[in-house]
């Protein structure tokens, strides 16, 4: 379900014949990234920016491409920053991100738009990845792992309390 927007869109998928192919991963990540519900659940949160942006809102960064940049910068463990560059660099990647010859998304962006999504919103994204991983038979889906990362703040607990 490849959203054409522009002509140079057509242009790119007429030379991406011509790039290596993309690394297996990426490929079933792009297929389960088809799934219209895992796209509305992320546009219904992202269109929360302004009170009418899904209606008359200006044009601003597709929703898909948010999303899927968003996921290389999981997949590889990236920053926004890192996520940028790597993108930009590499044509599987644009592909992959829907962004083919357009510019993209600076990190800037990718953080504004990290901030929209509620944690209930990326709760129901992973139950709906992990329902179609098991359909695909990727998974059986039995095990669930969490990221438990500790970061560091600047908030202590008060020394003069006893």
């Amino acid at each position: 379900m490849l959203r054409d927007r522009h002509p140079i869109d057509k242009l790119f998928k007429d030379i991406v014949v011509l790039i290596p192919k993309m690394d297996p991963v990426l490929a079933k990540i792009d297929q389960y990234l088809e799934d219209d519900e895992l796209f509305r659940l992320v546009r219904e949160d992202l269109g929360k920016r302004w009170p009418l942006t899904l209606i008359t809102g200006r044009n601003s960064t597709l929703v898909e491409v948010i999303e899927r940049m968003l996921v290389v910068r999981r997949l590889y463990s990236l920053s926004y920053e890192e996520t940028e560059r790597l993108v930009s660099d590499s044509l599987i990647l644009r592909q992959f991100c829907r962004v083919y010859f357009h510019s993209v998304p600076d990190d800037t962006t990718l953080i504004r738009a990290t901030k929209l999504i509620r944690p209930e919103t990326l709760e129901k994204f992973n139950e709906q990845i992990t329902q179609l991983a098991v359909e695909h038979k990727v998974t059986q889906g039995r095990k669930l792992r969490t990221d438990g990362t500790v970061v560091e703040t600047n908030i202590h607990a008060p020394s003069d309390s006893w």
